[in-house]
């Protein structure tokens, strides 16, 4: 890892015909780290990695990836990168291993280097009993963890993942997180581009939230969650008389008469010790209590305006398992 940052964007603008896609985008993305770019569809997400990848130029803005700028020295920002589309390159007709050999022999590595190159990714991305089968008989995780093995055969210094998860199962979904904190441990500079704000959450180490081609909101995940509005209780009772009696007791609550529940805005633990207090003291009992701490969807929700649906969320769209 250098102290140079291996992506460096500054007033970054992008428009087709009428419509401005990136609006003046500055991003810096530290060496051996995970930079998570989180919006709704529509965004901009996969333009910028577009032009990061040199696949799109940009109206105007300055980009360098790995110390190379992307319009001077293009050939340069290709031989440094590597990029996993939202859409998988693997060859349904090929094997894994020939997949991957194909890609050693697009990065002209010798026969004998290609093939240790081919047979190490197949190890370290679990897929080695696998790599004589077709990839058309793969499941949809063992597919995308070859693209993302395809991708590094050439072992670019920064890797661009375009939505890499989209479509999978949970425990699919959590294997390529796996292998995506391994590749960073060795080094690897990830930038990633998500719907899923658990995604973003668990594996970047700072995020951005794109939104109408703006960026509007910057840092860690820890400090993103600070700007949302604090957590609550929600606390649900037996009947709808202890119902309404809490309610009168807590009157900054909302209360939900069909569930039999109050929510009550809270900042920690002082505070609910004190909404206890109260509860008691008008002599009603909670039949149970849940805590919710702000997490992504709150902080998306406080920047946008927008509650992290359909919009921002794949989950509801056909998955493959693994």
């Amino acid at each position: 890892m250098t102290n140079d940052p291996a992506i460096t964007i500054a007033d970054l603008r992008k428009s087709y015909g009428s419509q401005t896609v990136l609006d003046g985008i500055d991003i810096e993305v530290p060496a051996g780290t995970v930079f998570g770019l989180l919006g709704p569809n529509g965004a901009g997400k996969t333009t910028v990695v577009k032009i990061l990848s040199t696949l799109v130029r940009a109206d105007s803005g300055t980009v360098r990836v790995a110390g190379h700028d992307v319009v001077d020295a293009p050939d340069a920002v290709r031989a440094a990168i590597g990029v996993t589309g939202q859409f998988s390159a693997v060859d349904g007709l090929l094997t894994g291993t020939e997949n991957l050999r194909l890609m050693a022999d697009l990065h002209h590595l010798s026969r004998t280097g290609g093939r240790a190159r081919a047979r190490d990714l197949l190890e370290q991305f679990d897929l080695a009993d696998a790599a004589g089968r077709p990839a058309s008989s793969y499941s949809g995780g063992m597919r995308r963890r070859l693209d993302l093995a395809m991708t590094l055969v050439g072992d670019p210094r920064v890797i661009f993942l375009d939505e890499p998860t989209t479509g999978l199962d949970p425990r699919s979904r959590r294997d390529l997180w796996s292998a995506v904190r391994s590749l960073v441990d060795g080094g690897v500079t990830v930038f990633l581009t998500t719907q899923y704000l658990e995604e973003a959450d668990h594996l970047a180490d700072d995020i951005a939230v794109l939104d109408h081609g703006r960026l509007v909101a910057h840092g860690t995940p820890a400090q993103l969650k600070a700007r949302a509005p604090g957590g609550h209780v929600e606390i649900r009772f037996a009947d709808h008389a202890d119902l309404a009696t809490a309610g009168a007791a807590l009157p900054a609550a909302v209360p939900d008469p069909d569930a039999l529940t109050l929510q009550v805005p809270t900042d920690g633990f002082p505070a609910l010790r004190a909404l206890l207090d109260r509860l008691d003291a008008a002599g009603t009992r909670p039949e149970a209590l849940t805590t919710h701490t702000p997490d992504l969807d709150d902080v998306f929700l406080a920047l946008t305006g927008r509650p992290a649906t359909s919009d921002t969320r794949s989950d509801t769209q056909k998955v493959t398992t693994s």
